[in-house]
């Protein structure tokens, strides 16, 4: 059902919004991706280790191999004598059978008729024992969360070619924008790909509503993004280009930053038109485009981080307001407050929401803020 018409005056709640687009919102299906593919993507399945690693007992350090058992009570006053000639091994070569311990360089007196061992040694010293990093059918990745390069490692080492991931489709319109415009759609779909979205952008030929609508129509994806073309001036026409093409839900939303915003549906392809402007942007796609992308792919809820505002937050009742943090350890300090410059964009670590029925929090509270970095 539709919730508010683009000549609404009355806005309309954020959450309930959202509800509406994610009902009957499927998951995208999972696909077998190669390795080097699927970094970033969801995990769609379980996946554990083929074979263990290391495959069998190698050299952890570079140096010459012996049976430990062979040198005990060695020192430099009392050296072991080997009985043969020890193989040198580098870091990752398998040891010699019989071996079970590698001793550095100066250990060991090689250079005369006899070998001389000037230490002991205890098994395993110098070696990184079969299946020690991965031992075979250990669940390496689990669904819902994000394919790292952390994650790739150990699935290269532990025998998996491909992944089952979900990747979601997306398509960023541009509505014909100037120069602001234009940086607003390459954030939007730069933000995506950091989502762990495929992404094809695209640009209308003008902004009116039948180049949009031609736009939105030969879009074939799993999630539709506008950017430009949202407010109340002539040339705003994506609200009624959405309307041509399938279902306006609602056409202004009670968030600050990106109250012009649109949602709706193409068929079954939901549709979010975000302002042009970059903060109104950014506060659409953090409150709608991003929990959108993590529903398509399954990704599992994040946890926010705990920390203590540093100054009060003021904010206007009737508006679900994002807030800007800078971290400071545990003190977060507010930024800005449903309206940012670049700069403070810029320089934020994170930010919050204060609910459309607060009038924000005081100084000292404790706050529950969503980071915008992965580092400090």
């Amino acid at each position: 059902m539709n919730l508010v018409r683009s000549t609404a005056p009355a806005l309309t709640d954020f959450e309930a919004a959202r509800a509406v687009l994610l009902d009957g919102l499927s998951m995208v299906a999972p696909a077998a991706m190669p390795l080097d593919e699927a970094l970033g993507a969801a995990c769609a399945e379980a996946h554990a280790s083929v074979t263990g690693w290391p495959a069998s007992d190698i050299a952890a350090i570079d140096g010459f191999a012996f049976a430990s058992a062979d040198l005990a009570g060695a020192s430099a006053y009392a050296p072991a004598i080997a009985s043969t000639r020890p193989q040198w091994v580098d870091v990752g070569d398998p040891l010699p059978g019989g071996c079970d311990c590698v001793l550095e360089a100066p250990c060991v007196d090689a250079d005369g008729p006899l070998v001389e061992v000037l230490c002991e040694a205890v098994p395993g010293q110098g070696v990184r024992r079969a299946g020690e990093d991965i031992a075979a059918g250990r669940v390496l990745l689990k669904p819902g969360r994000r394919v790292t390069a952390l994650d790739l490692l150990a699935a290269r080492r532990s025998g998996l070619e491909r992944l089952a991931v979900r990747r979601p489709s997306l398509a960023v319109i541009d509505i014909a924008s100037a120069d602001g415009g234009r940086c607003s759609s390459a954030l939007v779909a730069d933000l995506a790909a950091q989502a762990g979205a495929a992404v094809a952008q695209r640009l209308t030929v003008e902004r009116d509503s039948p180049a949009i609508a031609a736009a939105l129509g030969t879009a074939s994806c799993d999630l539709i993004i506008t950017v430009g073309g949202t407010g109340d001036g002539r040339t705003d026409a994506a609200a009624e280009a959405i309307t041509t093409c399938g279902t306006l839900l609602a056409h202004g939303l009670a968030i600050r930053p990106g109250k012009r915003m649109a949602i709706g549906r193409i068929g079954q392809t939901p549709v979010v038109s975000l302002p042009g402007m970059p903060d109104q942007a950014l506060g659409g796609w953090l409150l709608m485009a991003e929990p959108l992308i993590h529903h398509l792919a399954g990704i599992e809820a994040r946890r926010p981080a705990t920390g203590r505002l540093a100054r009060k937050i003021s904010s206007a009742i009737g508006f679900c307001e994002i807030v800007l943090l800078a971290r400071d350890g545990e003190d977060l300090s507010p930024l800005a407050t449903g309206a940012f410059s670049l700069a403070q964009v810029a320089s934020a670590d994170a930010w919050l929401a204060v609910p459309a029925d607060s009038e924000g929090y005081a100084a000292g509270a404790t706050a529950n803020a969503w980071p915008l970095r992965d580092t400090p």
